[in-house]
Order: structure tokens, then C-alpha cells, then sequence
């Protein structure tokens, strides 16, 4: 006769905290991107670990400090990925290929985190709309640094500037998502490029070139 007993749960071995936070971070990802933040639970992301609650809890005080901290690290990611884009060459015109590059990569990575930076149904908690908007603006005036420098562009310009290049780049990227298989990745990332690049490219130099020469 076979046993009613339940079968328990397989725990992970032991690991570094530093590890551990990590293993939590992305076992919390795959369950806030599936379910959003209210109907996903720390019992489902306890489970998709492979650790007790009480594990969980030693990492995190509670589920909003859990998405922030998670919300934290993709807002890194996709700042890191702009900045590095920006810093990478002197070349503008690959600076720009770069910057849209770098949101169609943060978009079409695996996970898709992105969501939790873009499309939260958490985005009216003061701390989450603080969070997105930091990473909004460090995104924006490590172009507008470039565009500045490059063009004699007034600050207020330049951010401007800056903003319109990274909604371009944001907003295209996710619409390329959708229909993906349309378009290669490469292909889009050139069409968007080309098409801010044919504006940006426009504003002189301070020397009275154009910013690509």
C-alpha cells in the first residue's frame, strides 16, 4: 500500500550568504515577473529556491524589501549597460548604436526582468517610482554627458536630447520584443540607431563640426 506521508521538499546545500542572496534574487525573479508583485507569495519563492520560509527571511525582512532589492539590481544592470556603452569608444555614432543596444539587451534578456523595471503593477509605492526613476535619469545623463561635451549643448539641451534617445531606444525595443521573429536583433538595433543618429548627428560640433566628424 503506498504511503500517504508527504514527500519533502529538496533543499539546496548550503552556501555563502553572498551566494545564497543571488540563488533568492533570481528564484524571486522568475516568480515576480510570472505572477507580478501582489499575487506572487515568499512561500512560492521559498519553493522555487528550495529553501524554507525561514531561509528566505534571513535575506529579506518581507516580499516589498525583496522586489526592491531585486528592482535594484536590474536598474543597475540596465545603467551599467548604458554607461558602458557611453565610456566604450570615442566614436559617436557607435555610442549611439551602443545606447540603443544596450535597452534591446537588457529588454530581450533572459528572464525578462525587465517588467519589474517597466511594466511593475508596483509602480505606485513611492520607493519603486524612486528606484525607476534614478536609473531613468543616471541612464540619461551618461548620454546627456556625451551629447553635452560633444555639442556645447546647455545642460537643460542636452538632457533633453538624452531623455528622447533613451524613450526611443525603450520604447522600440519593447515593441520589438513583442514581434519578435519580424526583425532580427540586429537589424533593429541599426534601423533605431540610424534613425537617432540622423538627428543627433545634426547638432554641430563646439568646433563647428558635425558630431560624428
Amino acid at each position: 500500500m503506498q504511503s500517504s506521508r508527504p514527500v519533502p521538499v529538496r533543499r539546496t546545500s548550503r552556501l555563502p550568504r553572498g551566494a545564497r542572496r543571488l540563488q533568492l534574487l533570481q528564484a524571486a525573479q522568475e516568480v515576480f515577473v510570472a505572477q507580478g508583485f501582489h499575487a506572487a507569495a515568499m512561500d512560492d519563492i521559498a519553493d522555487r529556491a528550495g529553501v524554507s520560509k525561514p531561509v528566505l527571511y534571513q535575506h529579506f525582512p518581507g516580499k516589498r524589501e525583496l522586489y526592491l532589492a531585486l528592482l535594484e539590481q536590474q536598474v543597475t544592470e540596465l545603467t551599467d549597460r548604458v554607461r558602458d556603452a557611453m565610456a566604450g569608444t570615442e566614436d559617436n555614432r557607435t555610442r549611439v548604436h551602443g545606447a540603443v543596444g544596450a535597452y534591446f539587451d537588457f529588454i530581450d534578456a533572459e528572464g525578462g526582468a525587465f517588467r519589474l523595471v517597466f511594466e511593475s503593477d508596483l509602480r505606485n509605492d513611492d520607493d519603486v517610482r524612486a528606484l525607476v526613476d534614478r536609473g531613468n535619469r543616471a541612464c540619461v545623463e551618461a548620454i546627456a554627458e556625451v551629447i553635452a561635451g560633444d555639442t556645447g549643448s546647455s545642460p537643460e539641451q542636452a538632457h533633453l536630447l538624452a531623455s528622447g534617445m533613451t524613450g526611443l531606444a525603450e520604447t522600440s525595443a519593447r515593441w520589438w520584443l513583442a514581434q519578435k521573429g519580424t526583425v532580427s536583433r540586429d537589424e533593429a538595433v541599426s534601423l533605431m540607431s540610424s534613425l537617432a543618429w540622423r538627428g543627433i548627428s545634426r547638432f554641430p560640433r563646439v568646433e563647428g563640426e558635425p558630431v560624428g566628424g
